[in-house]
């Protein structure tokens, strides 16, 4: 019982960790990445590296959800078909 809680809340912590720290990358899809130059104005570097930093975390957050979702669903699913290997044995 205690190596499962203890399992668990390892996976839930680096879950966190991957969701919410933010990752420095460039995640960006053509379309985007040209949408966003061609709408920012030819002022100052600074606001268009803050445009393209949101949303490269936007993009981030995007692509985590599905494999969030499947990783939940598989976990329950192990979860289910283990409980149901001991209760027949």
């Amino acid at each position: 019982m205690k190596k499962s809680v203890l399992k668990s809340t390892v996976a839930l912590a680096v879950l966190f960790i991957l969701a919410f720290v933010p990752v420095t990358s460039n995640a960006q899809c053509a379309m985007c990445r040209a949408t966003v130059e061609s709408n920012v104005g030819t002022g100052s570097k600074e606001p268009e590296s803050q445009v393209g930093s949101g949303l490269n975390t936007g993009i981030l957050y995007l692509m985590v959800i599905p494999y969030i979702l499947i990783g939940t669903v598989g976990f329950l699913w192990y979860k289910s078909n283990k409980k149901k290997n001991v209760s027949t044995n």
